[in-house]
């Protein structure tokens, strides 16, 4: 499969035989890093990112713009870098990521959770952090909807 990523088209045909041999086997790559990306690319939990919170271990980065924090809010102790920025940010000198974000810059060895809308966005930011690498990387896959909706529900239950 490694072959074929790196050989010319033609050869790839001459060696395979065909071109949907050729199609068949870039599909079952794809497959095989989605895949492998999946397994080690969980999201945490409402529960898990409020224990990770309390225990401060963590930075949390919401990846949405400014003006939709400024319309719908913030899961509290979040830094807002938006999607665009993340990977810029990650690279900044820390004195210039201190200064943007008024916050210490993570180091790669640092534990990182993303957060967005609804979970699509900070799976983005966290791949990017990832090839960055940040391993210790992981995503809020229910984002700021599902935060709030836990919010509002444990409010009203006095908790």
């Amino acid at each position: 499969m490694v072959l074929q990523r790196l050989l010319p088209w033609s050869t790839c045909r001459t060696i395979f035989g065909s071109a949907e041999a050729v199609l068949w086997g870039l599909k079952s790559i794809k497959r095989s890093c989605l895949n492998f990306c999946t397994a080690i690319c969980e999201g945490v939990t409402y529960k898990e990112l409020k224990n990770l919170l309390k225990s401060k271990k963590i930075m949390l980065i919401d990846v949405r713009e400014p003006w939709e924090i400024y319309e719908s809010g913030k899961i509290p102790g979040s830094v807002n870098i938006p999607l665009d920025d993340v990977g810029e940010a990650l690279q900044m000198n820390p004195k210039d990521f201190k200064e943007k974000y008024k916050e210490v810059k993570p180091s790669k060895s640092d534990s990182l959770v993303f957060s967005c809308l609804a979970g699509v966005r900070s799976k983005v930011a966290m791949v990017t952090a990832i090839s960055l690498g940040f391993n210790n990387a992981q995503h809020y896959a229910g984002g700021w909807k599902e935060w709030a909706t836990y919010e509002i529900s444990e409010k009203k239950q006095g908790n």
